[in-house]
């Protein structure tokens, strides 16, 4: 019946010229063809059209039957049936009018979800490639809304993290960029070959530009990669990567073109103009590109030998901004890595001060803070740390001085200004080791500095156990420092401060001491009282410190925090006992007869 019906509808419009076409005659031919599809006239399907006679309707009306083709070779398992379908495919793509068929190619990549994304564009994309050549006009407009449409799907795929799930690639996304890179080198190839680098040459060129700059983002910002030599060859996203900046080398935007118009935009895109979103879209993928280059050294034989390390920092210290700006480890990863490698190309206290004055200078090291404190990972906390202190290493003097003191006000982190403090010491320790002293970390400026470092925030009230990491560097620092520097030398000014120290520091540190071993002494008496009242009705009770509750828990545990408050409390007082005792020996003795006190 649906052959019969089919067949009709033919011999209708044989008789017909093409422009006398009804809306109704290809309602008619769709319901009727899809009918042999879905009923297995696939035989007498492809004879009619394949007959010549029906040339002029297939143009105009087989696009309509792309669909239901493609869908069956998603759904039917049979490898005969397959075949035909197949065969079908490819000629509907050979003989129907390319502009319907780009339309409807593209609207069956936008309707999948989930795997199937993977299935359709896998399917697809050959077709719509000779759909795109046999275009003849406005071509570009073409690749940039079919590219468009491919990346918007396959953005909505999860990117593979691991070896494992990279070999897995369940969701298909490693076999997709295999393939599209395939689908683009017939475009790219159209713009290595003219010549005369015509208009239609340059919006093509502008259309695949966007693309790489969408996929360097996505999926290759997140991507993670496979880390021995021997696998890396085998790493699809690698490839990918590799084949995305080849792309931009031949299509005329190499990477060391972006390097050396480093800040100049306007220059390095003539023809491209980024919108608001486009221009976000830029940063992330410039980020990404130069993690691929100079982290994974893809294309990074391309680079001037005359770039220095310090450039080169410049160059990437915004780029690290970015990926330490992300929420997602395997992106602010990244960033510890690029970090990493460019501050392993410079020498110890070259990194001039001037630097710091570049915003990405100081909110490079404010982001690693953010990494060490708050990422749960503890490899990319302690890898955090490293590259603060790399960092800190690769500073001159002054430098190292601008970043303490910036680092002091900012990071609200006790263990973080205890780090930022054993710092101190060890330049201070360097400068009174050296002939010639270090302004930065003697004198005045060192006073100033040591104001930021001597001091309880809140004066006898400041959160002690909260803040202890502080307090502990800042007492052993300023024990350092009494040892170390005598009273007659006083080449730290510390004997000049010592008044301010102790009204600011030292006296408000005994007063909050006795107040909060008071405080915890109470709090303990109180809990081994009421335990075995607790204990015969509840197994847990709560405990109120410094005015919030601390969680419920076994009234063993709570005691056991308590103490542990307390031994934190006796640590700080007895180093604190000894800073002031060596004072009292320094200011009583000569500066000879303390030659020996340790």
């Amino acid at each position: 019946m649906a052959v019969e019906e089919l067949q009709s509808i033919i011999k209708r419009c044989q008789i017909l010229e093409e422009q006398d076409f009804k809306e109704e005659d290809f309602g008619l031919f769709q319901l009727a063809g899809q009918r042999c599809i879905d009923e297995g006239h696939i035989d007498q399907l492809l004879e009619v059209i394949q007959n010549e006679k029906n040339k002029v309707i297939i143009k105009n009306m087989g696009w309509n039957l792309v669909g239901p083709v493609v869908r069956c070779l998603l759904w039917n398992n049979k490898e005969d049936d397959k075949v035909k379908y197949f065969l079908l495919l490819d000629l509907l793509v050979k003989l129907c009018n390319p502009k319907e068929l780009l339309l409807g190619l593209l609207e069956l990549i936008e309707e999948p979800s989930g795997k199937q994304i993977s299935q359709i564009i896998l399917l697809l994309l050959q077709p719509l490639q000779t759909v795109i050549q046999k275009l003849h006009s406005n071509k570009s407009y073409s690749v940039g809304l079919a590219l468009s449409t491919i990346w918007s799907q396959l953005s909505l795929l999860p990117v593979p993290c691991s070896k494992e799930q990279i070999q897995a690639d369940d969701y298909g996304l490693c076999q997709c960029c295999k393939v599209l890179i395939e689908f683009i080198k017939p475009f790219v190839k159209e713009i290595t070959d003219d010549q005369e680098n015509s208009l239609e040459t340059q919006r093509l060129k502008d259309e695949l530009l966007k693309f790489c700059f969408k996929s360097l983002k996505c999926p290759l910002l997140t991507a993670q990669f496979l880390e021995q030599s021997e696998e890396a060859e085998n790493d699809p996203l690698r490839s990918f990567a590799s084949e995305i900046i080849g792309f931009l080398s031949a299509i005329g935007y190499p990477f060391p073109k972006m390097i050396l118009n480093h800040g100049k935009k306007k220059r390095t895109w003539d023809y491209l103009e980024f919108e608001e979103e486009e221009d976000k879209q830029f940063t992330d993928s410039l980020a990404s590109l130069a993690y691929l280059v100079f982290v994974q050294g893809i294309s990074i034989d391309q680079l001037p030998m005359v770039l220095s390390p310090s450039y080169l920092l410049q160059f990437n210290m915004g780029h690290i901004e970015v990926f330490l700006q992300r929420t997602e480890e395997s992106v602010f990863s990244k960033g510890l890595d690029l970090l990493e490698n460019s501050l392993l190309r410079m020498e110890d206290n070259s990194l001039l001060h001037q630097y710091l004055e570049i915003k990405s200078f100081l909110t490079v090291p404010q982001g690693l803070v953010k990494v060490m404190t708050l990422c749960p990972d503890e490899t990319l906390r302690k890898k955090g740390l490293a590259m603060l202190q790399l960092y800190i290493n690769k500073l001159d003097s002054q430098g190292k001085y601008k970043l303490f003191r910036c680092l002091l006000n900012t990071s609200n982190h006790s263990g973080v200004e205890a780090f930022i403090i054993q710092n101190i010491k060890n330049q201070i320790d360097m400068s009174l080791k050296r002939t010639h002293n270090n302004k930065w970390f003697t004198g005045p400026q060192l006073i100033s500095l040591l104001d930021l470092v001597l001091f309880l925030p809140e004066g006898a009230e400041t959160d002690l156990l909260q803040n202890s990491d502080r307090i502990m560097a800042s007492l052993n620092l300023l024990r350092y420092l009494v040892i170390k520097d005598n009273e007659s030398d006083n080449q730290t000014g510390l004997w000049t401060e010592l008044g301010k120290i102790e009204k600011n520091f030292l006296k408000p540190l005994h007063t909050g001491l006795n107040m909060s071993k008071a405080h915890y002494e109470a709090e303990i008496k109180n809990s081994q009282e009421n335990s075995q009242e607790v204990q015969r009705s509840k197994d847990f009770c709560s405990v109120t410190v410094g005015g919030e509750e601390m969680p419920n828990m076994p009234p063993e545990m709570q005691l056991k925090v308590l103490h542990s408050a307390l031994f934190t409390f006796d640590l700080i007082e007895s180093v604190l006992a000894r800073v002031e005792e060596l004072i009292e020996i320094k200011t009583k003795c000569t500066s000879g007869e303390n030659t020996g006190i340790k």
